[in-house]
């Protein structure tokens, strides 16, 4: 009962923090930069926001986005920070519908609980590997902006990152441990089968001592 929360769990975890990530990878607002010093942008009121497909310029009457075609001029950090958010988002498709088909309340006729294991533990491990795509993306494109150009401050886009990253490494870790295959114990058809075996090695003890007597 204990294991089947603790998947449960897990479960929701994860698939929250998967839709973190795809919000995150959808939108462009992950920093906030500035051309000039900080300063001459507050009075200037006239800010950029930067994300994986486009750069945005933000002011009081304004909000233009100019779209990021150029792949091969891109910096290295917004190409890599584009394809590790990608696979991240589809890898947890896959994870998602394994852990779910897993579950204790779901049966696939008569499958036995050792493949329930597997696809769970399986399905935890892309999850796992899902989080590792966003941590990367998450923690490198924030420090390249602020190489590029002055970073301000973060945007919504990377906090959900931060989120949804932070939930599919506690969800698959939760997944992962608990999925786990159950130890064997003995039945009372093993109980009754050592019980039979006692009188049968007693035997010959017995007979031993009888012939003893009678010398």
């Amino acid at each position: 009962m204990a294991n089947t929360c603790l998947q449960f769990t897990g479960f929701a975890m994860s698939f929250l923090g998967w839709i973190g990530l795809i919000i995150a990878t959808a939108t462009n607002e992950w920093v906030v930069t500035c051309k000039y010093n900080m300063n001459t942008c507050k009075k200037m009121d006239e800010l950029e926001a930067k994300g994986l497909w486009a750069d945005c310029v933000i002011s009081t009457a304004l909000y233009h986005c100019i779209t990021l075609t150029q792949i091969l001029e891109l910096p290295a950090y917004i190409q890599t920070s584009r394809a590790l958010m990608v696979t991240a988002s589809i890898l947890g498709l896959p994870a998602v519908v394994l852990v779910l088909m897993s579950m204790s309340c779901i049966n696939l006729g008569s499958e036995p609980e050792s493949a329930k294991n597997k696809r769970s533990v399986l399905g935890g491990t892309i999850i796992l590997l899902t989080a590792s795509c966003g941590i990367i993306s998450t923690v490198w494109f924030p420090i390249g902006a602020h190489h590029e150009r002055g970073l301000m401050s973060f945007g919504f886009s990377l906090y959900s990152g931060w989120v949804g990253t932070a939930l599919c490494l506690l969800g698959g870790c939760m997944i992962t441990c608990c999925s786990g295959d159950t130890p064997a114990t003995y039945t009372d058809n093993n109980r009754f089968y050592y019980s039979k075996q006692g009188p049968v090695h007693s035997g010959p003890a017995s007979t031993n001592h009888a012939k003893s007597a009678h010398v």
